[in-house]
């Protein structure tokens, strides 16, 4: 038994060096449609999307050095081909959305991984391009230093009417306020492209007031960005309280 946990451990340490394990579960009611885009440089795992049913868990590596985000598309069909729409977080009206972002509102799961020699992981749960998803993430079996990001509660039920997005009069998403109202002042850009000028706005503040652990807008606080030394991480769709 001593001789299989010594093996058991080498064999983690050799996992570990090798990438990081993540492990995607669908706690939501219904089926939804991960996307994935890795950044500029970095491989997209699962050709970036794929479908889930409620309940269903997905585990990939990810090598050393990745970066990326995953989010969660909604009320998805595709054809046979894998050509369809989805109501949110659509990548363009592909399946596999293979190196194209999700179509905002959309909540973002975003991670920048480490090394065997340089092993801090950052992450965190972006409300900056909206809300559709509960999400959170964290290390599997706790971690150095490590956190939780989320955002757990439903904003659709919050969400204030200029910023609702609704499909058979159903509120699926929750826009930013820069994609509602489009302006440099709300979007972060031009002479408001730093964090003395481009100030929360109300909306954000009560993106932040209910999801305390997630981005509201472009300079929040770098509280809301976590650091950790793990293996294997967990991003759960609608996770329970």
């Amino acid at each position: 038994m001593l001789i299989l946990s010594h093996l058991l451990c080498v064999f983690l340490f050799l996992v570990s060096t090798n990438g990081t394990q993540l492990i995607l579960v669908n706690s939501c009611r219904r089926s939804i449609w991960p996307g994935i885009l890795g950044n500029t440089g970095k491989m997209t795992p699962k050709d970036g999307g794929f479908h889930m049913k409620s309940g269903d868990e997905v585990v990939f590596d990810v090598p050393n050095k990745w970066a990326g985000r995953i989010w969660a598309r909604q009320n998805c069909h595709f054809n046979k081909t894998g050509k369809g729409s989805c109501n949110t977080g659509d990548c363009d009206g592909q399946l596999k959305c293979r190196g194209l972002g999700g179509k905002p509102p959309a909540t973002v799961v975003e991670m920048t991984l480490g090394t065997s020699t340089s092993p801090l992981h950052f992450y965190d749960v972006s409300l900056v391009d909206g809300f559709n998803v509960p999400v959170s993430m964290r290390p599997v079996g706790g971690g150095i230093g490590c956190g939780v990001a989320e955002c757990d509660v439903d904003l659709n039920i919050c969400c204030p009417s200029a910023l609702e997005v609704k499909v058979g009069g159903k509120v699926v998403g929750c826009k930013s306020a820069c994609l509602a109202i489009q302006s440099a002042k709300y979007c972060c850009t031009g002479k408001f492209a730093d964090s003395k000028t481009c100030k929360p706005t109300i909306f954000a503040h009560l993106f932040k007031a209910i999801c305390p652990k997630a981005y509201s807008y472009a300079f929040d606080k770098s509280s809301s960005l976590n650091k950790c030394r793990a293996s294997r991480y967990v991003i759960i769709f609608c996770p329970p309280k």
